[in-house]
Protein backbone atom coordinates (compact mmCIF):
# COMPACT_ATOMS: atom_id res chain seq x y z
CA UNK A 1 0.00 0.00 0.00
CA UNK A 2 1.33 3.43 -0.95
CA UNK A 3 0.33 5.76 1.84
CA UNK A 4 2.38 8.61 0.48
CA UNK A 5 2.05 7.98 -3.24
CA UNK A 6 3.37 10.73 -5.45
CA UNK A 7 0.47 12.59 -7.00
CA UNK A 8 0.91 12.93 -10.77
CA UNK A 9 -0.43 16.25 -12.05
CA UNK A 10 -3.52 16.42 -14.23
CA UNK A 11 -1.31 17.81 -17.00
CA UNK A 12 1.06 14.84 -16.78
CA UNK A 13 -1.77 12.34 -16.90
CA UNK A 14 -3.42 14.20 -19.79
CA UNK A 15 -0.10 14.28 -21.65
CA UNK A 16 0.30 10.50 -21.64
CA UNK A 17 -3.43 10.01 -22.29
CA UNK A 18 -3.08 12.16 -25.41
CA UNK A 19 -0.03 10.21 -26.56
CA UNK A 20 -1.95 6.97 -26.12
CA UNK A 21 -4.91 8.45 -27.98
CA UNK A 22 -2.55 9.09 -30.89
CA UNK A 23 -1.63 5.37 -30.63
CA UNK A 24 -5.19 4.12 -30.33
CA UNK A 25 -6.64 6.20 -33.16
CA UNK A 26 -4.69 4.57 -36.02
CA UNK A 27 -4.93 1.12 -34.38
CA UNK A 28 -8.70 1.47 -34.24
CA UNK A 29 -8.88 2.59 -37.85
CA UNK A 30 -6.52 -0.04 -39.24
CA UNK A 31 -7.69 -3.00 -37.16
CA UNK A 32 -11.42 -2.21 -37.05
CA UNK A 33 -12.44 0.20 -39.83
CA UNK A 34 -9.92 -0.59 -42.57
CA UNK A 35 -10.90 -4.28 -42.98
CA UNK A 36 -14.47 -3.14 -43.69
CA UNK A 37 -13.24 -0.63 -46.29
CA UNK A 38 -11.03 -3.21 -47.99
CA UNK A 39 -13.83 -5.75 -48.15
CA UNK A 40 -16.18 -3.12 -49.58
CA UNK A 41 -13.52 -2.28 -52.19
CA UNK A 42 -13.62 -5.89 -53.39
CA UNK A 43 -10.68 -7.50 -51.58
CA UNK A 44 -11.45 -11.19 -50.90
CA UNK A 45 -12.31 -11.87 -47.29
CA UNK A 46 -9.43 -14.33 -46.87
CA UNK A 47 -6.98 -11.62 -47.96
CA UNK A 48 -8.56 -9.13 -45.58
CA UNK A 49 -8.21 -11.62 -42.72
CA UNK A 50 -4.61 -12.43 -43.66
CA UNK A 51 -3.68 -8.73 -43.82
CA UNK A 52 -5.34 -7.99 -40.48
CA UNK A 53 -3.38 -10.82 -38.86
CA UNK A 54 -0.16 -9.62 -40.47
CA UNK A 55 -0.64 -6.11 -39.12
CA UNK A 56 -0.65 -7.40 -35.53
CA UNK A 57 2.86 -8.83 -35.84
CA UNK A 58 4.80 -5.56 -35.33
CA UNK A 59 3.16 -5.12 -31.91
CA UNK A 60 3.98 -8.70 -30.96
CA UNK A 61 7.58 -8.45 -32.22
CA UNK A 62 8.42 -4.87 -31.26
CA UNK A 63 10.72 -6.08 -28.47
CA UNK A 64 13.17 -7.14 -31.22
CA UNK A 65 14.01 -3.55 -32.18
CA UNK A 66 13.10 -1.92 -28.85
CA UNK A 67 16.79 -2.08 -27.75
CA UNK A 68 17.55 0.53 -30.41
CA UNK A 69 15.08 2.92 -28.76
CA UNK A 70 16.64 2.27 -25.35
CA UNK A 71 20.29 2.55 -26.38
CA UNK A 72 20.42 5.01 -29.27
CA UNK A 73 19.78 8.07 -27.15
CA UNK A 74 21.79 11.13 -26.17
CA UNK A 75 21.12 14.69 -25.12
CA UNK A 76 19.95 15.67 -28.61
CA UNK A 77 18.19 12.46 -29.57
CA UNK A 78 16.00 11.14 -26.79
CA UNK A 79 12.59 9.58 -26.39
CA UNK A 80 10.87 12.66 -27.81
CA UNK A 81 12.92 12.34 -30.98
CA UNK A 82 11.99 8.66 -31.33
CA UNK A 83 8.30 9.51 -30.85
CA UNK A 84 8.59 12.30 -33.43
CA UNK A 85 10.25 10.09 -36.02
CA UNK A 86 7.65 7.36 -35.50
CA UNK A 87 4.68 9.72 -35.72
CA UNK A 88 5.98 11.47 -38.83
CA UNK A 89 6.33 8.09 -40.54
CA UNK A 90 2.89 7.04 -39.28
CA UNK A 91 1.34 10.04 -41.01
CA UNK A 92 3.40 9.73 -44.20
CA UNK A 93 2.42 6.08 -44.70
CA UNK A 94 -1.27 7.03 -44.39
CA UNK A 95 -1.11 10.02 -46.78
CA UNK A 96 -1.77 7.96 -49.95
CA UNK A 97 -4.98 6.70 -48.33
CA UNK A 98 -6.03 10.31 -47.75
CA UNK A 99 -5.11 11.64 -51.19
CA UNK A 100 -6.13 8.81 -53.52
CA UNK A 101 -9.18 6.54 -53.80
CA UNK A 102 -8.56 3.15 -52.25
CA UNK A 103 -9.26 1.45 -55.58
CA UNK A 104 -6.19 3.15 -57.10
CA UNK A 105 -3.71 1.99 -54.45
CA UNK A 106 -4.95 -1.52 -53.71
CA UNK A 107 -1.67 -2.92 -55.00
CA UNK A 108 0.45 -1.08 -52.44
CA UNK A 109 -1.99 -0.81 -49.55
CA UNK A 110 -0.43 -3.84 -47.81
CA UNK A 111 3.04 -2.26 -47.92
CA UNK A 112 1.67 1.06 -46.66
CA UNK A 113 -0.19 -0.49 -43.75
CA UNK A 114 2.69 -2.75 -42.68
CA UNK A 115 5.07 0.23 -42.78
CA UNK A 116 2.59 2.19 -40.71
CA UNK A 117 2.27 -0.66 -38.20
CA UNK A 118 6.06 -0.87 -37.72
CA UNK A 119 6.24 2.91 -37.14
CA UNK A 120 3.26 2.76 -34.76
CA UNK A 121 4.78 -0.12 -32.78
CA UNK A 122 8.01 1.90 -32.48
CA UNK A 123 5.99 4.87 -31.23
CA UNK A 124 4.43 2.55 -28.65
CA UNK A 125 7.85 1.41 -27.43
CA UNK A 126 9.07 5.02 -27.17
CA UNK A 127 6.03 6.29 -25.26
CA UNK A 128 6.14 3.41 -22.79
CA UNK A 129 9.87 3.89 -22.23
CA UNK A 130 9.36 7.64 -21.69
CA UNK A 131 6.62 6.95 -19.14
CA UNK A 132 8.75 4.48 -17.21
CA UNK A 133 11.70 6.90 -17.23
CA UNK A 134 9.76 9.96 -16.01
CA UNK A 135 6.72 8.90 -13.96
CA UNK A 136 7.30 8.39 -10.21
CA UNK A 137 7.17 4.68 -9.40
CA UNK A 138 4.22 5.00 -7.03
CA UNK A 139 2.15 6.86 -9.64
CA UNK A 140 2.36 4.20 -12.37
CA UNK A 141 -1.18 2.96 -11.77
CA UNK A 142 -2.96 6.28 -12.14
CA UNK A 143 -1.02 7.30 -15.23
CA UNK A 144 -1.51 3.83 -16.77
CA UNK A 145 -5.26 4.23 -16.22
CA UNK A 146 -5.29 7.53 -18.08
CA UNK A 147 -3.14 6.07 -20.85
CA UNK A 148 -5.62 3.26 -21.38
CA UNK A 149 -8.51 5.71 -21.35
CA UNK A 150 -6.82 7.71 -24.11
CA UNK A 151 -6.16 4.54 -26.10
CA UNK A 152 -9.81 3.48 -25.84
CA UNK A 153 -11.14 6.89 -26.89
CA UNK A 154 -8.87 6.83 -29.95
CA UNK A 155 -9.91 3.30 -30.90
CA UNK A 156 -13.61 3.96 -30.44
CA UNK A 157 -13.49 7.21 -32.40
CA UNK A 158 -11.53 6.01 -35.42
CA UNK A 159 -12.44 2.34 -35.21
CA UNK A 160 -16.20 2.62 -34.96
CA UNK A 161 -17.40 6.19 -35.47
CA UNK A 162 -15.10 6.66 -38.47
CA UNK A 163 -17.17 4.32 -40.63
CA UNK A 164 -20.28 6.33 -39.81
CA UNK A 165 -18.50 9.63 -40.50
CA UNK A 166 -17.44 8.40 -43.93
CA UNK A 167 -21.08 8.59 -45.03
CA UNK A 168 -21.00 12.39 -44.65
CA UNK A 169 -17.41 13.52 -45.24
CA UNK A 170 -15.90 10.61 -47.19
CA UNK A 171 -13.22 8.08 -46.31
CA UNK A 172 -10.30 10.22 -47.51
CA UNK A 173 -11.35 13.10 -45.23
CA UNK A 174 -11.49 10.69 -42.29
CA UNK A 175 -7.90 9.60 -42.96
CA UNK A 176 -6.81 13.25 -43.19
CA UNK A 177 -8.36 13.89 -39.78
CA UNK A 178 -6.57 10.81 -38.45
CA UNK A 179 -3.22 12.09 -39.77
CA UNK A 180 -3.97 15.48 -38.22
CA UNK A 181 -4.61 13.78 -34.88
CA UNK A 182 -1.28 11.95 -35.08
CA UNK A 183 0.73 15.01 -36.12
CA UNK A 184 -1.00 17.43 -33.75
CA UNK A 185 0.45 15.57 -30.80
CA UNK A 186 3.97 16.31 -32.07
CA UNK A 187 3.61 19.88 -30.83
CA UNK A 188 2.48 18.61 -27.44
CA UNK A 189 5.41 16.18 -27.29
CA UNK A 190 7.90 19.03 -27.57
CA UNK A 191 6.06 21.76 -25.67
CA UNK A 192 5.09 19.76 -22.62
CA UNK A 193 7.62 20.25 -19.79
CA UNK A 194 8.68 16.75 -18.74
CA UNK A 195 10.13 16.02 -15.35
CA UNK A 196 13.73 14.87 -15.20
CA UNK A 197 14.67 11.51 -16.63
CA UNK A 198 15.49 9.06 -13.85
CA UNK A 199 19.22 8.71 -13.34
CA UNK A 200 19.18 4.95 -13.87
CA UNK A 201 17.38 5.38 -17.21
CA UNK A 202 20.61 6.56 -18.88
CA UNK A 203 23.10 3.71 -19.39
CA UNK A 204 26.45 5.42 -19.96
CA UNK A 205 27.94 2.80 -22.28
CA UNK A 206 27.11 -0.16 -24.47
CA UNK A 207 28.58 -2.45 -21.84
CA UNK A 208 26.34 -1.03 -19.12
CA UNK A 209 23.32 -1.42 -21.39
CA UNK A 210 24.15 -5.04 -22.23
CA UNK A 211 24.80 -5.85 -18.56
CA UNK A 212 21.42 -4.35 -17.64
CA UNK A 213 19.70 -6.34 -20.39
CA UNK A 214 21.29 -9.63 -19.38
CA UNK A 215 20.72 -8.99 -15.68
CA UNK A 216 17.02 -8.25 -16.11
CA UNK A 217 16.35 -11.49 -17.94
CA UNK A 218 18.22 -13.42 -15.27
CA UNK A 219 15.82 -12.22 -12.60
CA UNK A 220 13.09 -14.59 -11.53
CA UNK A 221 10.69 -11.64 -11.19
CA UNK A 222 10.99 -10.96 -14.92
CA UNK A 223 9.91 -14.49 -15.78
CA UNK A 224 7.10 -14.40 -13.24
CA UNK A 225 5.96 -11.16 -14.89
CA UNK A 226 6.01 -12.79 -18.32
CA UNK A 227 4.04 -15.76 -16.97
CA UNK A 228 1.44 -13.43 -15.47
CA UNK A 229 1.16 -11.55 -18.77
CA UNK A 230 0.73 -14.84 -20.60
CA UNK A 231 -1.99 -16.25 -18.30
CA UNK A 232 -3.80 -13.58 -16.26
CA UNK A 233 -5.89 -12.20 -19.10
CA UNK A 234 -7.10 -15.57 -20.42
CA UNK A 235 -10.62 -15.11 -19.08
CA UNK A 236 -11.40 -11.71 -20.51
CA UNK A 237 -9.48 -12.34 -23.75
CA UNK A 238 -11.55 -15.44 -24.47
CA UNK A 239 -14.83 -13.75 -23.57
CA UNK A 240 -13.94 -10.51 -25.33
CA UNK A 241 -12.77 -12.28 -28.47
CA UNK A 242 -15.96 -14.33 -28.74
CA UNK A 243 -18.47 -11.84 -27.30
CA UNK A 244 -19.73 -10.77 -30.72
CA UNK A 245 -20.41 -14.30 -31.97
CA UNK A 246 -21.83 -15.23 -28.53
CA UNK A 247 -24.39 -12.41 -28.54
CA UNK A 248 -25.25 -13.08 -32.18
CA UNK A 249 -25.81 -16.78 -31.50
CA UNK A 250 -28.07 -15.82 -28.59
CA UNK A 251 -30.35 -13.98 -31.02
CA UNK A 252 -29.15 -10.39 -30.63
CA UNK A 253 -29.03 -8.43 -33.91
CA UNK A 254 -25.72 -7.10 -35.17
CA UNK A 255 -26.78 -3.44 -34.84
CA UNK A 256 -27.39 -3.92 -31.12
CA UNK A 257 -24.10 -5.78 -30.77
CA UNK A 258 -22.28 -2.94 -32.53
CA UNK A 259 -23.89 -0.36 -30.25
CA UNK A 260 -22.93 -2.45 -27.22
CA UNK A 261 -19.26 -2.44 -28.25
CA UNK A 262 -19.23 1.24 -29.24
CA UNK A 263 -20.72 2.64 -26.03
CA UNK A 264 -21.15 0.46 -22.89
CA UNK A 265 -18.03 -1.65 -23.47
CA UNK A 266 -15.74 1.33 -24.09
CA UNK A 267 -17.27 3.32 -21.22
CA UNK A 268 -16.88 0.43 -18.78
CA UNK A 269 -13.27 -0.11 -19.78
CA UNK A 270 -12.44 3.59 -19.39
CA UNK A 271 -14.08 3.80 -15.96
CA UNK A 272 -12.41 0.54 -14.90
CA UNK A 273 -9.00 1.79 -16.06
CA UNK A 274 -9.24 5.09 -14.19
CA UNK A 275 -10.59 3.59 -10.96
CA UNK A 276 -8.29 0.57 -11.15
CA UNK A 277 -5.21 2.72 -11.74
CA UNK A 278 -6.04 4.93 -8.77
CA UNK A 279 -6.77 1.95 -6.53
CA UNK A 280 -3.58 0.19 -7.61
CA UNK A 281 -1.44 3.12 -6.49
CA UNK A 282 -3.34 3.39 -3.23
CA UNK A 283 -3.49 -0.27 -2.20
CA UNK A 284 -0.67 -1.80 -4.20
CA UNK A 285 -0.24 -2.88 -7.81
CA UNK A 286 -0.02 -6.58 -7.02
CA UNK A 287 -3.11 -6.50 -4.80
CA UNK A 288 -5.17 -4.88 -7.54
CA UNK A 289 -3.92 -7.32 -10.16
CA UNK A 290 -5.07 -10.22 -8.00
CA UNK A 291 -8.38 -8.54 -7.16
CA UNK A 292 -9.03 -7.78 -10.83
CA UNK A 293 -8.30 -11.36 -11.91
CA UNK A 294 -10.77 -12.61 -9.31
CA UNK A 295 -13.34 -9.97 -10.29
CA UNK A 296 -13.17 -11.01 -13.94
CA UNK A 297 -13.61 -14.68 -13.02
CA UNK A 298 -16.64 -13.84 -10.87
CA UNK A 299 -18.11 -11.62 -13.60
CA UNK A 300 -17.68 -14.41 -16.14
CA UNK A 301 -19.46 -16.80 -13.76
CA UNK A 302 -22.34 -14.31 -13.51
CA UNK A 303 -22.52 -14.11 -17.32
CA UNK A 304 -22.56 -17.90 -17.60
CA UNK A 305 -25.39 -18.08 -15.03
CA UNK A 306 -27.30 -15.31 -16.82
CA UNK A 307 -26.97 -17.22 -20.09
CA UNK A 308 -29.19 -19.92 -18.58
CA UNK A 309 -32.03 -17.55 -17.68
CA UNK A 310 -31.88 -14.32 -19.69
CA UNK A 311 -31.40 -12.99 -23.20
CA UNK A 312 -31.19 -9.76 -25.17
CA UNK A 313 -30.36 -6.57 -23.30
CA UNK A 314 -30.26 -8.39 -19.97
CA UNK A 315 -27.51 -10.64 -21.28
CA UNK A 316 -25.47 -7.65 -22.45
CA UNK A 317 -25.99 -6.03 -19.05
CA UNK A 318 -24.61 -9.18 -17.43
CA UNK A 319 -21.53 -8.96 -19.67
CA UNK A 320 -20.77 -5.30 -18.93
CA UNK A 321 -19.04 -5.87 -15.53
CA UNK A 322 -16.44 -8.04 -17.27
CA UNK A 323 -15.24 -4.99 -19.17
CA UNK A 324 -15.23 -2.88 -16.00
CA UNK A 325 -12.95 -5.43 -14.33
CA UNK A 326 -10.92 -5.68 -17.54
CA UNK A 327 -10.12 -1.97 -17.36
CA UNK A 328 -8.94 -2.42 -13.78
CA UNK A 329 -6.74 -5.39 -14.66
CA UNK A 330 -5.24 -3.55 -17.63
CA UNK A 331 -4.23 -0.49 -15.60
CA UNK A 332 -2.99 -2.43 -12.56
CA UNK A 333 -1.09 -5.05 -14.57
CA UNK A 334 0.60 -2.37 -16.68
CA UNK A 335 1.63 -0.64 -13.46
CA UNK A 336 3.00 -3.94 -12.15
CA UNK A 337 4.98 -4.51 -15.36
CA UNK A 338 6.36 -0.96 -15.06
CA UNK A 339 7.45 -1.86 -11.52
CA UNK A 340 9.38 -4.84 -12.88
CA UNK A 341 10.96 -2.85 -15.71
CA UNK A 342 14.46 -1.46 -15.41
CA UNK A 343 14.31 2.12 -16.79
CA UNK A 344 17.67 1.57 -18.51
CA UNK A 345 15.97 -0.88 -20.87
CA UNK A 346 12.39 0.33 -20.40
CA UNK A 347 11.32 -0.04 -24.01
CA UNK A 348 12.77 -3.52 -24.41
CA UNK A 349 11.60 -5.09 -21.17
CA UNK A 350 8.13 -3.55 -21.17
CA UNK A 351 7.69 -4.55 -24.83
CA UNK A 352 8.44 -8.14 -23.83
CA UNK A 353 5.67 -8.01 -21.24
CA UNK A 354 3.28 -6.55 -23.81
CA UNK A 355 4.26 -9.24 -26.30
CA UNK A 356 3.30 -11.86 -23.74
CA UNK A 357 -0.12 -10.24 -23.29
CA UNK A 358 -0.60 -10.39 -27.07
CA UNK A 359 0.25 -14.10 -27.00
CA UNK A 360 -2.31 -14.55 -24.21
CA UNK A 361 -4.95 -13.13 -26.53
CA UNK A 362 -3.91 -15.47 -29.34
CA UNK A 363 -3.92 -18.76 -27.40
CA UNK A 364 -6.93 -18.04 -25.20
CA UNK A 365 -9.23 -17.09 -28.08
CA UNK A 366 -8.04 -20.07 -30.13
CA UNK A 367 -8.62 -22.43 -27.19
CA UNK A 368 -12.04 -20.99 -26.40
CA UNK A 369 -13.07 -21.21 -30.04
CA UNK A 370 -12.07 -24.88 -30.18
CA UNK A 371 -14.04 -25.62 -27.01
CA UNK A 372 -17.13 -23.80 -28.32
CA UNK A 373 -16.99 -25.87 -31.50
CA UNK A 374 -17.29 -29.08 -29.42
CA UNK A 375 -19.48 -27.88 -26.53
CA UNK A 376 -20.86 -24.37 -25.96
CA UNK A 377 -19.87 -20.87 -24.88
CA UNK A 378 -20.39 -21.28 -21.09
CA UNK A 379 -17.89 -24.15 -20.88
CA UNK A 380 -15.34 -22.26 -23.00
CA UNK A 381 -15.70 -19.10 -20.92
CA UNK A 382 -15.49 -21.06 -17.67
CA UNK A 383 -12.33 -22.91 -18.74
CA UNK A 384 -10.58 -19.68 -19.74
CA UNK A 385 -11.53 -18.00 -16.46
CA UNK A 386 -10.24 -21.00 -14.50
CA UNK A 387 -6.89 -20.88 -16.33
CA UNK A 388 -6.52 -17.16 -15.55
CA UNK A 389 -6.74 -17.97 -11.83
CA UNK A 390 -3.42 -19.84 -12.14
CA UNK A 391 -1.78 -16.40 -12.25
CA UNK A 392 -2.92 -15.56 -8.70
CA UNK A 393 -0.15 -17.40 -6.80
CA UNK A 394 2.45 -16.06 -9.24
CA UNK A 395 1.77 -12.39 -8.53
CA UNK A 396 3.53 -12.20 -5.11
CA UNK A 397 6.79 -13.33 -6.75
CA UNK A 398 6.75 -10.38 -9.18
CA UNK A 399 8.91 -8.16 -7.00
CA UNK A 400 9.92 -4.71 -8.21
CA UNK A 401 13.57 -4.17 -8.95
CA UNK A 402 14.65 -0.79 -10.30
CA UNK A 403 18.40 -1.19 -10.30
CA UNK A 404 20.98 -0.62 -12.96
CA UNK A 405 23.88 -3.08 -12.62
CA UNK A 406 27.33 -1.57 -12.39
Amino acid sequence: MHDHATQPTIAQRAFFALLYLSEGAPIGYIWWAMPTRLRAAGMPVEQVAALTSLLTLPWALKFLWAPAVDRLRNRRWGYRAWITLAQVLMGVTLLPLALLPLSEITGIVTLLLISHAVAAATQDVSIDALAIATIPDDAFGRVAGWMQAGMLVGRATFGGLALTAEQWIGSQAVVLILIGCIWFTLAVVWLFPLDHIKANARPDSDRTFVVALVSVFKRRATWFGLAIALIAGAGFEAVGGLMGPFLHDRGIDKESVGLFFALPVVLCMIVGSLIGGWAADRWGHKALVQSSILAIAVAIAVLVAADLNTSGIALMAAAAPIYLALGSLTASSYALFMDLTDPAIGGTQFSAFMGATNLCEVWSIALAGAIVAKTDYPIAFGCAAAISLIALPLVPFARRAHTLPK
